[in-house]
């Protein structure tokens, strides 16, 4: 796999399982042999506090660090305030001092694009850098959408949830217009799905359905379980935490389905060139 992919798992609405579909993902693909940065670029720090930084605030260097280096054009070095964790994956870790730099971007100049200047730093070192962002549309969003080259959707499989994916491909289509024309979702992934009724297979197939057609829906569900949402209060990976589970099966299951598209993709590109 040769160019570093740069993916931001988004959706303004909370608990779709963002965090853990970043955090989950980039285990499986460090497992699965690759060099993963994982970016949490939430101020709540869900992404940190999961990984087991439970007090982000102590942190020496977090994302907020980062970009305010790079609004005043200081020199960051390649390592600087990433953490590197028993799972195989680099952190860069977030805390609530993000959330009044947000505030402080509308002054800046390029102000969409701080979070691509840092990618852009250490992306040769990777293979693949995901970014979890938080619960809203705001400026630090903007941000990883910017960054970004593709983006995973995860969407909880009930009937509003659902609704409110219309208001985030709006954003999206509105990013690709002014800020990043080559972003492309990767795909919608259906999490917290109870398979044993009927609801959530309607609502799984409703969304297959309006979206199957112009947008690439993952084959794998991420199944409802009461194991995988212990997992951020643990500090440990549902691998770690419940291995032979069936949550930890699903997320092994997208990982590979995420490397083969990726490869398919950067295949049929270099037979274009």
């Amino acid at each position: 796999m040769s160019k570093t992919v740069v993916m931001a798992v988004v959706n303004q609405k909370g608990g779709t399982g963002k965090t853990t579909t970043c955090e989950s993902l980039g285990i499986g693909l460090a497992n699965e042999g690759k060099r993963v940065l994982l970016i949490d670029s939430d101020p709540q720090g869900s992404l940190t506090i999961s990984l087991g930084y439970p007090r982000p605030d102590e942190l020496q260097v977090t994302l907020s660090d980062i970009f305010t280096k790079i609004i005043n054009e200081q020199d960051i070095a390649v390592d600087e305030g990433i953490i590197r964790h028993e799972e195989g994956v680099d952190l860069m870790p977030a805390n609530i001092e993000l959330s009044g730099l947000e505030v402080s971007l509308v002054n800046v100049m390029n102000r969409e694009k701080i979070l691509k200047q840092y990618v852009d730093t250490v992306k040769d070192k990777y293979d693949f850098i995901l970014i979890d962002c938080g619960p809203s549309l705001g400026m630090l969003t903007i941000n990883a959408l910017a960054a970004a080259d593709r983006l995973i959707i995860p969407v909880q499989a009930q009937y509003l949830p659902a609704k409110g994916l219309e208001l985030l491909l709006q954003t999206v289509n509105k990013v690709r217009k002014y800020i990043n024309p080559g972003l492309k979702i990767e795909g919608i992934l259906l999490t917290m799905v109870d398979s044993r009724t009927n609801y959530a297979k309607d609502i799984s197939n409703l969304i297959r359905n309006v979206y199957g057609g112009k947008l690439h829906v993952y084959k794998t569900d991420i199944p409802q379980s009461v194991r995988a949402s212990e997992i951020s209060a643990e500090g440990k990976s549902i691998y770690e935490h419940d291995p032979r589970g069936k949550v930890a099966d699903a997320y092994r299951v997208l990982t590979k389905e995420v490397i083969r598209n990726v490869s398919k993709r950067q295949k049929h590109q270099s037979f274009e060139l």
